[in-house]
């Protein structure tokens, strides 16, 4: 097994193939040329590990590809054009009409989009459960179930299953088990050492962290991802360009002194924002109140820049100033990159056409990026007058 250090400096980097060069070069090319009627029968034969056509296996693309499954501890990796995009792929490919899926509740929203508008139009069933007790998910097991899917921790309330447990649950059962692992990115947590069978992640976030590139990543057996190669990936087109994966690969050679920094920060303001007396709640999977601490301190190596709060506020009215008043954290989706967001539940409220969201409006969701914790803390402050 490579070290951290050689995956993100050396890993798949061939760099006499390419003057020598430090950075990978962007392989720009959308086609590859064949010497001979020899070569070319012998790159059809295994498209994956041959350059045929871009929409395949590209080489900027591939030397991610090399790094992310390196990273995760599996034998391959794919990467897609939206962590959406690995998601879908990952669960269709696993799945026909007729099979049952479980999956933990309150997953990422375009997961619930995919069980709950497009394969329900095919025929495959589903059922959300409170996976934070492993014997909720035996009890919603059925015959024709084929698939078990996480995200350990989910990324507003921090929910974590036991990977281990529902690992082996699932080989019991003959499951496939896919498990969304944004939250910690491979820094913080493997899945795959638990008996986990895929790993995907939104790349988006702290995989490549510089909030310039939406990319999903794969992670699975060579015969796994060789599978959903042929089929989801290459038939559907869902592909992540080489420009793109070269920024993903510059983002990873910084990728554990980010987490490190976002975590820390994320931590420091945690313990100012918890002696505040318009904090009611606050969630974070390594902190003293979180009912899961023991699980998570067992799966998860640290957590990065993500928590949320919920506030103390006598109107909605003096929640919306709070939010308005905040002029260092970004009012946005998304997090892992190096500016620090607020997503404030509020905001989801009375919009026209979509229902009222489950969390309460006093809910806000914390991401801290790269700068000074002191700096974002006197803007919390002066921000929490108005509550």
């Amino acid at each position: 097994m490579p070290s951290l250090s050689d995956i993100l400096t050396h890993l798949g980097e061939d760099r006499e193939q390419y003057f020598q060069a430090v950075a990978p070069p962007v392989i720009q090319s959308s086609n590859f040329v064949f010497p001979d009627l020899v070569a070319f029968r012998k790159v059809f034969a295994d498209e994956l590990q041959n350059h045929v056509y871009s929409r395949g296996n590209n080489p900027t693309v591939e030397i991610l590809r090399k790094k992310l499954a390196a990273l995760e501890g599996t034998e391959d990796a794919l990467v897609f054009s939206s962590g959406a995009g690995a998601i879908a792929a990952a669960v269709i490919g696993n799945v026909q009409a007729g099979d049952h899926i479980v999956c933990q509740k309150s997953p990422y929203s375009w997961t619930t989009a995919l069980l709950r508008k497009f394969l329900t139009r095919f025929g495959v069933e589903h059922t959300f459960v409170d996976g934070t007790d492993v014997d909720n998910i035996r009890a919603a097991i059925r015959p024709n179930t084929r698939v078990l899917f996480l995200e350990s921790p989910n990324t507003m309330t921090f929910d974590c299953q036991d990977l281990a447990a529902c690992a082996a649950l699932a080989k019991e059962n003959d499951l496939v088990t896919i498990i969304d692992n944004s939250y910690c990115s491979p820094i913080y947590q493997n899945p795959a050492a638990f008996g986990i069978d895929i790993v995907v992640h939104s790349g988006t976030k702290y995989l490549n962290g510089h909030s310039d590139v939406v990319v999903g990543v794969l992670c699975a057996s060579k015969q796994m991802v060789k599978k959903i190669f042929e089929s989801e990936l290459m038939t559907l087109g869902g592909i992540l360009g080489p420009h793109d994966a070269a920024l993903v690969i510059r983002g990873l050679r910084t990728l554990p002194l980010r987490l490190q920094r976002s975590d820390e920060s994320a931590r420091a303001l945690i313990e100012k924002l918890e002696h505040h007396p318009k904090v009611a709640q606050i969630w974070h999977p390594f902190h003293h109140s979180f009912p899961q601490l023991e699980l998570a301190k067992k799966q998860m190596r640290g957590c990065g820049g993500l928590f949320s709060v919920q506030f103390k506020t006598e109107s909605a009215e003096q929640m919306e100033n709070f939010v308005h008043r905040l002029k260092r954290f970004l009012m946005a989706v998304s997090w892992g990159g190096h500016e620090s967001l607020i997503m404030p539940s509020i905001g989801f409220y009375h919009i026209p056409g979509k229902p009222e969201p489950s969390l309460p409006w006093t809910f806000c969701r914390f991401y801290i990026g790269l700068e000074d914790p002191d700096w974002l803390w006197e803007d919390l402050e002066q921000a929490l007058e108005a509550l």
